[in-house]
């Protein structure tokens, strides 16, 4: 088997949600993604093509960030598909991330299939504090 051919059937992966059985009878993907990382916050860029900023569901819940998008399939109108080789399903990843992440301020963005996630990092306080005498 080649790297592209093995490539290929990365893409195709599957994966079922742990928490429980999906009610759409439908394949459910992980969607490909990249983190960067920053002094500042840690950036998060997911592939999910078909999904629309109605359709995704972004959670974070004990240090569990979870990634959930659904993908609606309407087909042009007046057509009828004759073949297909790019198989339609939803998105589910999760991935733990440390507690030095500000839950409070995560943003996200979609924008032509693609899910960007900004998590910034908590800022460490300093505060000075004075010495009494007893």
């Amino acid at each position: 088997m080649t790297a592209e051919s093995k490539a290929l059937e990365a893409q195709k992966e599957e994966v079922l949600p742990s928490n429980g059985e999906p009610t759409r009878d439908r394949r459910t993907f992980v969607p490909r993604t990249d983190i960067y990382e920053t002094n500042e916050a840690i950036f998060v860029v997911a592939d999910m093509p078909g999904v629309t900023p109605d359709s995704v569901d972004i959670t974070l819940e004990n240090n569990v960030l979870s990634i959930h998008g659904m993908v609606d399939s309407n087909p042009p109108e007046g057509y009828t598909l004759a073949y297909a080789e790019y198989e339609e399903g939803d998105y589910f990843r999760k991935f733990t991330i440390s507690n030095r992440i500000d839950g409070n301020k995560i943003e996200a963005t979609l924008n032509d299939g693609v899910l960007r996630l900004t998590l910034p990092k908590v800022q460490p306080t300093q505060k000075k504090i004075s010495v009494k005498s007893a």
